[in-house]
């Protein structure tokens, strides 16, 4: 599995108020990297830099080696990168079938979209009930299973997953995100405890299967067993 990303001393800015100063870090393959931070320490805006939403002022980014810095997201996308947003983000319009279409607009062959829908069904059982349903008329967590089903439709070499647990037990997000042999994923959660409320950290573990039975997607005896780092960002209010 090959979906190593490196951002180095990347500072990304609103108009003239920088977020992101100088940061560095590595997302490694087979490890499941999580940014904590609380509100406004710039986790959502290193993933805007990730996809060139926001691109970076200075630094660098690379992908498997190939520097996709300046790359427009389309682009990105194609290269292996897929994002599963904040909050329900989903076309209410549409129905359940055609949202997941969406995920795989770039893949060219429809056998391989059907079997990845069919993939996604197995993971949620509901939405292969409401395939037909407008997204919209759903509740709040069949509406994040949309969104992150779309979010898988890609096959992404590295997948970026900001809050998963809004909506959704956290058990169901670990058995069916955390544990997936063929994405390397990069979690965006605010902190489990007070240690991480003032600054944004980078949590490193093996992606392994993960226990059943927890509480929490993070919990803080997960955060005390293994080295975090601080990044570096401000807050802007």
């Amino acid at each position: 599995m090959t979906a190593r990303l490196d951002i180095d001393n990347v500072t990304t800015a609103y108009d003239k108020a920088d977020v992101l100063e100088g940061v560095t870090l590595a997302v490694e393959p087979g490890r499941i990297t999580c940014l904590l931070g609380s509100n406004g320490s710039g986790k959502t805006t290193l993933i805007r830099s990730i996809l060139g939403l926001t691109p970076p002022r200075l630094g660098r980014i690379t992908f498997d080696g190939a520097d996709i810095t300046a790359l427009p997201t389309h682009k990105v996308i194609a290269a292996g990168i897929a994002c599963i947003p904040e909050g329900r983000r989903m076309f209410p319009k549409l129905t359940v079938e055609e949202n997941l279409r969406l995920g795989a607009y770039q893949e060219p062959s429809d056998t391989v979209t059907q079997a990845r829908m069919a993939e996604i069904y197995r993971l949620f059982p509901r939405l292969a009930e409401r395939r037909l349903q407008l997204a919209g008329t759903m509740s709040g967590g069949e509406q994040a299973m949309v969104s992150i089903g779309r979010g898988l439709m890609r096959a992404p070499k590295l997948l970026l997953i900001d809050e998963p647990s809004l909506g959704l037990s956290p058990l169901l997000v670990k058995e069916n995100l955390m544990n997936r042999r063929h994405s390397t994923p990069v979690f965006v959660e605010r902190p489990p405890n007070a240690r991480a409320q003032s600054c944004c950290l980078r949590l490193s573990i093996d992606l392994l299967p993960s226990p059943g039975g927890t509480s929490a997607l993070f919990p803080p005896e997960t955060v005390r067993g293994h080295r975090c780092e601080r990044l570096r960002s401000r807050r802007v209010f």
